[in-house]
C-alpha cells in the first residue's frame, strides 16, 4: 500500500494541480439535480455533533451546516456550555447553524434520506469511526475523521481502499498536522539539522480517564437523552451503564483505543512524517494489566517498541510510554532542558537532540548553538492558512488546495499506533515480526486474531 504524504523524498516533486483532479465527486461527475460547482460553499453535515464534533465544526461555520447526528441530545447541547455550566461565547455561531440544521441520531438514516449532503465530519467514538466513513465515501462524500482513523488495521486499510476507489476527499483529525511548529521540525530534520535519527522516544500522561477496571457487573437506566443501542453500533450487546460514556469510553476496548490510539496520531505524526517511515519490521509491548478476565479496559501504563528496517537505510527504533512512565534523558540532553510530562518526543541524532511537545508544539533543539545554526533552514512544506486542519480540509473538497493528511498517509500512521495495541493484546514479552506488505504477523499467526474485530449484526462494514 502506498501513502500518499510530502515526505523528503518525494516534496520537490509534489505539484498540487495534478491532485486535484481526483478531488471531485462521483455525483458531481454525472452531474444532474443538486450539482454544485467546486467553488461553491460546501454543505456539510456531522456525525458525533457533540463533544470533540462541536469543535471541529466550530471550525467550519463559514460552510452550511445542513445536518447533524448525535445520538445523545444531552452532550450535544453541553458543548455550548463550559464547565461551569456558562455559555461558551465561542459557539454562539455554531448553535446557530446547529439550531438550522436538521438533527438526527442514526447516522445511516441521516446519510441515505438528506441528499444535500456534500462532506461530513466524523467524530464519534473510535469504533464508529470504519463504519460511517465508508458508508459516506461509498455515497460520494467527503470525510473528515476524528484521530485515530480507526479501530483496527483491518479498517484502516478498508479506508484507505475506499478512499482511493472513490476519488473523494478525506483528512484525519489530527490537527497538528497543520501546524507551522510542526512542519517547522520536519525541515530541520530534513535539513540534518541533527544528523542521522537512530531512536525516537514519545510519551503521553494519558490515560486521564479510567482503565484497568472490570467491566461494571450492574446495568444502569439508559437516559432519556440516549439511543444506547446506536452508541454500540458494531460493538457488542452489552447494557447500559454511565461509566462507558460520555469520554471514559476511550479506555473501553470496545470502543476506544486507549492512550496509544488516542495520543499517537498527534505524537507519532511527526516522527513518522520526518523520518519518511513506513511498516514496522517488530513490535513488542509491555505494561500493567488490562482490565477484566476479558480484557474489558486498557491498561493503565504500557511501553511499546517499534523496529523499522526502513529498506536499506539507517534502522530505527521508537519507544511509546503512557500512563505517566517518561524515557530517559539523553546525554547530548542538558539536565535543565525542558520536557513537557504531559506529552512529547525526544529525536535522537548522531549531532544533537531535537524535543517536540504534543501536536508537534514547541520543537527545540539541544546543544542549544543547532537552532543558531538552523534558523534560516529553507521552507520546504507549505503552511496551512491560519493553521485551521479543518477548513484545509474544506477547501480541499473544493478544490482549492491539497488536504494535509489524507487517508493514504494517515491510514498506515493509523496501523502503526494500532499495532502497538495489537502487541498489548498479543501478550507482554512477545517480539511480534510484522510484514506489511501482506498485512500479517509472521512469528506469531495467533496474534492476527486483534487486527480485526467482530461486527455485530446489521453493522458490517
Amino acid at each position: 500500500m502506498q501513502k500518499k504524504s510530502l515526505s523528503r523524498r518525494s516534496f520537490v516533486g509534489t505539484s498540487a494541480a495534478a491532485s486535484f483532479g481526483a478531488l471531485v465527486l462521483p455525483r458531481h461527475i454525472l452531474g444532474g439535480p443538486g450539482f454544485k460547482a467546486p467553488s461553491d460553499t460546501l454543505n456539510v453535515a456531522a456525525i458525533g455533533a457533540g463533544g470533540m464534533g462541536a469543535s471541529n465544526m466550530a471550525q467550519l461555520t463559514s460552510q452550511n451546516i445542513v445536518a447533524i447526528c448525535d445520538v445523545d441530545d444531552r452532550r450535544l447541547e453541553q458543548s455550548f456550555f463550559d464547565n461551569q455550566g456558562n455559555a461558551r461565547e465561542n459557539r454562539k455561531e455554531l448553535k446557530m447553524a446547529y439550531d438550522k440544521a436538521k438533527r438526527y441520531k442514526d447516522y445511516r438514516r441521516m446519510l441515505e434520506r438528506q441528499k444535500d449532503i456534500d462532506a461530513v465530519v466524523i467524530a464519534a467514538p473510535d469504533h464508529i469511526h470504519a463504519t460511517a466513513s465508508t458508508m459516506a465515501m461509498r455515497m460520494g462524500k467527503h470525510v473528515y475523521v476524528q484521530k485515530p482513523l480507526t479501530h483496527s488495521i483491518h479498517e484502516a486499510r478498508v479506508l484507505n481502499k475506499v478512499a482511493q476507489e472513490t476519488g473523494v476527499v478525506t483528512q484525519m483529525g489530527n490537527q497538528g498536522h497543520s501546524s507551522d511548529d510542526g512542519r517547522k521540525l520536519i525541515e530541520w530534520i530534513w535539513a540534518g539539522a541533527i544528523g542521522p535519527v537512530g531512536e525516537v522516544h514519545i510519551w503521553t500522561n494519558r490515560p486521564i480517564w479510567p482503565q484497568g477496571m472490570a467491566r461494571p457487573k450492574k446495568s444502569e437506566s439508559i437516559p432519556k437523552s440516549m439511543d444506547w443501542d446506536l452508541f454500540l453500533g458494531p460493538a457488542p450487546k452489552v447494557d447500559y451503564h454511565s461509566s462507558y460514556t460520555p469520554f471514559s469510553w476511550r479506555g473501553w476496548t470496545d470502543y476506544g483505543t486507549g492512550a496509544l490510539g488516542d495520543m499517537g496520531a498527534h505524537l507519532v505524526d511527526h516522527t513518522y512524517w520526518a523520518l519518511d517511515l513506513d511498516y514496522p519490521t517488530s513490535i513488542e509491548a509491555s505494561g500493567s494489566p488490562f482490565g477484566g478476565d476479558d480484557k474489558a479496559s486498557f491498561p493503565l501504563a504500557t511501553q511499546v517498541h517499534y523496529e523499522f528496517a526502513r529498506g536499506g537505510r539507517e534502522p530505527i527504533k521508537v519507544t511509546w510510554y503512557d500512563g505517566g512512565l517518561l524515557p530517559r534523558r539523553p546525554e547530548m540532553m542538558p539536565a535543565d532542558a525542558e520536557v513537557n510530562p504531559s506529552g512529547g518526543a525526544i529525536m535522537v541524532g548522531e549531532k544533537g537532540v531535537l524535543v517536540y511537545d504534543t501536536y508537534g508544539h514547541n520543537p527545540r533543539m539541544y546543544p542549544q548553538h543547532l537552532e543558531e545554526e538552523y534558523a534560516n533552514t529553507p521552507q520546504m512544506l507549505p503552511r496551512i492558512p491560519d493553521q485551521n486542519h479543518e477548513m484545509n480540509w474544506a477547501r480541499a473538497c473544493m478544490g482549492q488546495e491539497e488536504a494535509s493528511c489524507p487517508f493514504e498517509y494517515a491510514a498506515p500512521l493509523t496501523e502503526t499506533m494500532l499495532l502497538g495495541v495489537a502487541a498489548l493484546y498479543a501478550g507482554y514479552g512477545k517480539k511480534l515480526f510484522w510484514d506489511g506488505k501482506k498485512g500479517e504477523f509472521t512469528n506469531a499467526p495467533e496474534a492476527n486474531q486483534y487486527l480485526h474485530r467482530e461486527y455485530r449484526s446489521g453493522w458490517e462494514l
